[in-house]
Formats: C-alpha cells, structure tokens, sequence
C-alpha cells in the first residue's frame, strides 16, 4: 500500500525494504486506487488468497500486462 506507487518502487529498487532488496529489479506492473487506507488494506489481504489471485491474473491479462510467451 502507497499513497505514491512510484516512489515505492523507487525505494524498493534502492533496497531500502529488507523484504524485497533480494530480488531487485522491481517493475509496476499493476496498481488500483482504493479510496482509503482501510479499503486499501482489505483489498490487498484478499488478492493474497486463491480467489483474490485469480481475479488479479485476469485483471492484469485482460490488460495485456503480461509479455505472452
């Protein structure tokens, strides 16, 4: 969750998260306005569940986001 995605990734890329420094370099690929912090926070727990991750992948491939192979 960001108020500012890019400055995020910026700071991710930098290494400044210990959770993600190990796997650099990260690309936005996706984000979606919430509203608020707690719709923000209650959107990301689900899209970490099965039925969440499934309609991320089709929100992402519906928009061509990811190189078909």
């Amino acid at each position: 969750m960001s108020a500012d995605p890019q400055a995020r990734l910026k700071q991710h890329n930098a290494g400044q998260s210990q959770f993600t420094k190990g796997f650099r370099p990260w690309e936005l690929v996706y984000f979606e306005f919430a509203g608020n912090r707690e719709n923000a926070r209650k959107l990301e727990k689900y899209y970490k569940t099965g039925a969440g991750r499934k309609q991320w992948m089709k929100k992402i491939e519906n928009k061509r986001i990811i190189p078909e192979n």
